[in-house]
């Protein structure tokens, strides 16, 4: 989706009739400008509801990285996923509505994104990391993450060690835990850009082997065209979590989605999405906060 502009302060002000006000006057703007600097951060954002402040009036601004399915991607004109369910869960607390902002994922685990205020947190499938605890504050986990392998039908492959000792070619999505991963067993893959186009290197023969999230890949395999080419080779179990990411230092904001995810886990309402989304319930259940 695209991002809305924030719109530039307008303040209706009465002529002054001596030297003095005027002077007063440009001076206040001129403060004001400055305290409007920084990439939306305006009067819109004021402090909100358990006193969370929001870079836009009455929303909660979400920036994620489309498409990843099943935790983010267009249906028609509307982003839906695992991960608009969950923050929906905090808009709602909040009283506000959520809107989401597509931008690269690695202007999202670098802490840009919320740096320059272009949202108020990220949802995006988004593993905890120490590298990420450096530019981002994280939610409490949501979501007990591993890696999958995935190939053509016959390959052989049971895991990477057959890949190297087959001599295969290994793609990965740049910016990943997955492509961290298999550097750290000694392998060179190629990077693509986004998920799409690592599936569409699989499919192309640009790569004889991927890496991805097993979430991914298991609803790769479940459309017709794909699960009949294709199939999940290896899970590799590297233990992640996912986490929701916000600025540095913002405890307010954090506060509230910990307590969400609690909560959700406890009424059911976590259960429910994931079913929704991953097609199972989870189990065992994620590690809480």
């Amino acid at each position: 989706m695209a991002l809305r502009a924030t719109r530039p302060w307008t303040t209706a002000t009465r002529r002054r009739t001596t030297a003095a006000g005027a002077a007063a006057l440009v001076s206040a703007l001129l403060l004001a400008g400055c305290g409007s600097s920084g990439g939306g951060t305006t009067g819109a954002q004021a402090t909100g509801q358990e006193g969370v402040r929001l870079v836009h009036a009455g929303k909660l601004t979400t920036c994620t990285n489309v498409p990843y399915e099943p935790f983010q991607f267009k249906q028609g004109q509307k982003v839906v996923g695992f991960d608009v369910d969950i923050v929906d869960l905090v808009a709602k607390r909040l009283g506000v509505t959520q809107e989401i902002v597509d931008i690269d994922f690695a202007a999202i685990k670098s802490g840009a994104a919320l740096n320059s205020n272009r949202c108020d947190l990220a949802a995006a499938g988004m593993t905890i990391t120490p590298d990420r605890e450096k530019n981002l504050t994280f939610s409490a986990p949501y979501f007990d993450a591993t890696q999958a392998l995935m190939a053509k039908k016959g390959s052989g492959v049971t895991s990477l060690a057959d890949v190297k000792a087959k001599g295969l070619t290994l793609g990965a999505q740049a910016s990943t835990t997955g492509l961290d991963h298999v550097r750290k067993q000694g392998f060179d893959p190629i990077e693509f850009a986004d998920s799409p186009k690592e599936l569409l290197g699989l499919q192309t023969g640009q790569a004889d082997v991927i890496v991805q999230d097993l979430a991914v890949v298991a609803t790769w395999l479940k459309k017709p065209d794909i699960g009949a080419k294709f199939e999940l080779v290896a899970s590799l179990d590297t233990g992640e979590k996912y986490g929701i990411g916000m600025k540095k230092g913002n405890t307010a904001l954090k506060k509230v989605v910990d307590e969400v995810i609690q909560q959700a886990k406890s009424d059911g309402a976590y259960d429910a999405i994931y079913k929704k989304w991953i097609g199972e319930e989870p189990t065992p259940a994620p590690s809480g906060s």
